[in-house]
């Protein structure tokens, strides 16, 4: 059953703190963007007809149709996603990852820290977003310099934290331009 209001308020909150994350990690500009594409008709439309509260509507979606039209639109569009960052390769003559560049990685470090308290509500702890990554590992494709750097920064923030994490992508990791 449909729940546009209930979709609404869920993408709305993610967004928000998503651009409260991006600030603290010095890309602040680049939060404003996130997301965006989940306003548009394919993703909002097909968000609010499979919202049921408890999960993704991309994976009740996946039940339904046996794939998912807004999840598709959505990663071919917001370059946060590694799934976005995979391409022909002409050497090995097939689709392979891509590295992806910092300022992407770092967004998508805040999408996964913003996903994980949005979802987890009071459960959330600094440790789930790294459960959550490891709980994919055996099914991702994604460069492995990309992987590194993510599983750095979620280890980072499960041992050390919010602040000190934040503080080091925004104060030395950004300086670097590339890792």
């Amino acid at each position: 059953m449909a729940n546009p209001f209930g979709h609404f308020k869920t993408i709305t909150k993610h967004r928000r703190q998503v651009i409260k994350n991006c600030f603290r990690a010095g890309i602040g500009l680049q939060g404003l963007r996130h997301d965006l594409s989940k306003f548009s008709p394919v993703e909002f439309i097909n968000g609010a007809k499979y919202f049921d509260g408890s999960r993704s509507p991309n994976e009740l979606e996946r039940i339904d149709k046996g794939f998912s039209e807004a999840w598709m639109h959505h990663k071919g569009r917001n370059k946060h996603h590694f799934e976005y960052w995979n391409d022909y390769n002409p050497i090995e003559k097939k689709n392979m990852p891509v590295k992806m560049p910092l300022k992407y990685v770092v967004e998508m470090f805040c999408d996964r820290v913003a996903a994980s308290k949005i979802y987890m509500g009071g459960k959330y702890n600094d440790s789930y977003p790294l459960e959550y990554f490891e709980r994919g590992r055996d099914n991702r494709i994604i460069h492995p310099e990309t992987s590194e750097l993510l599983e750095k920064l979620l280890k980072m923030l499960r041992d050390e934290g919010e602040d000190k994490t934040f503080d080091y992508i925004k104060n030395t990791l950004l300086k670097n331009k590339d890792y």
